[in-house]
């Protein structure tokens, strides 16, 4: 099962904005960072180079007093839904989280109408926007956490529906992250692989998918690597550590050379805190230059872990 040894940190209260209509033209999107000079040195890898223009932002109503990780934005920039470990109201124990936009501002969180006496978590929208893919370790599972989806109806959310054993393993299965040619990424510790958790990625294949492979090149390691998001241009934003259920976590970037990834090259302290735990990342379907994350800065915190955004570009 998927779990953060966390540190519990007192910090001092800070100010929340309210969010901002961002596009005259789409006023449902979440509040974008504004373009400022770089916040930091280019992460470079010899080919791309992941560079940081703005400095990082929380996200509001989502981030809290409550420990928050991995936001997903839906297409049409209506709605949010992110993973909570400890709000309370929830079905069980971990649960999904949505806040959608009213046309002047963002709903009060509420628990996703998916969500299980067991632990519900890592949602991530289909890029079509029909289908909410998540992890859950409910009964009725291959063992572990197993990854699901439930489509989204006018109402809210239709039933969860388990994937097979083409992506799902007697292991856990965590960061589901669906792709715009119909594939689904994802981390597994139970299909063999490089060491710990490691990134695969399943191509479409019907109304579901073909067996999936560890992703090619250098960038599964003897560590656990997991909660993957892919960037407009294919290069990679993935979370790493030695031992995720001990150690400190940190987002990494990771190239994409002739359908090979090199092994990553980790952010900078304008995104990464060191000995933290700064996992979760993912785009905003309608800004590119966008990448949300998960933490705790010391600098702009609401809780033992936030949601964050900050500007980026590749180049």
């Amino acid at each position: 099962m998927k779990r953060y040894a966390w540190p519990i940190l007192i910090l001092g209260a800070c100010t929340v904005r309210e969010p901002k209509v961002p596009r005259a033209a789409a006023p449902s999107q979440p509040t974008r960072p504004a373009s400022t000079a770089p916040a930091s040195e280019p992460v470079t890898d010899g080919v791309r180079v992941l560079e940081l223009t703005s400095t990082a932002e929380l996200v509001t109503p989502a981030s809290s007093e409550y420990a928050e990780v991995r936001l997903a934005v839906s297409p049409d920039g209506a709605t949010m839904l992110w993973g909570s470990t400890n709000r309370p109201g929830g079905a069980g124990g971990w649960d999904v989280w949505l806040s959608r936009y009213t046309g002047t501002a963002w709903s009060a969180p509420s628990s996703a109408g998916f969500n299980s006496p067991g632990n519900d978590f890592d949602p991530a929208f289909s890029p079509d926007g029909k289908y909410v893919y998540f992890f859950s370790n409910r009964a009725g599972g291959l063992g572990g956490d197993d990854l699901y989806r439930a489509a989204v109806v006018l109402d809210g959310f239709g039933a969860a529906e388990h994937l097979d054993g083409a992506v799902n393993s007697p292991g856990s299965e965590w960061a589901p992250t669906p792709l715009a040619d119909g594939s689904l990424l994802f981390a597994s510790d139970g299909r063999g692989g490089a060491g710990r958790h490691d990134l695969f990625v399943a191509a479409a294949a019907g109304t579901g998918f073909a067996p999936a492979v560890a992703l090619a090149g250098e960038l599964n390691t003897s560590a656990d690597e997991l909660d993957a998001a892919m960037l407009a241009d294919g290069s990679l934003v993935f979370a790493r550590s030695t031992d995720v259920d001990h150690d400190p976590i940190a987002l990494f970037f990771a190239a994409r050379t002739s359908g090979r990834y090199d092994v990553g090259t980790v952010l900078t302290g304008a995104v990464n805190v060191e000995g933290g735990f700064t996992l979760g990342p993912s785009t905003d379907p309608g800004d590119t230059s966008v990448l949300y994350f998960s933490g705790q800065r010391p600098e702009l915190s609401a809780g033992r872990s936030d949601l964050y955004r900050i500007g980026y570009r590749i180049r």
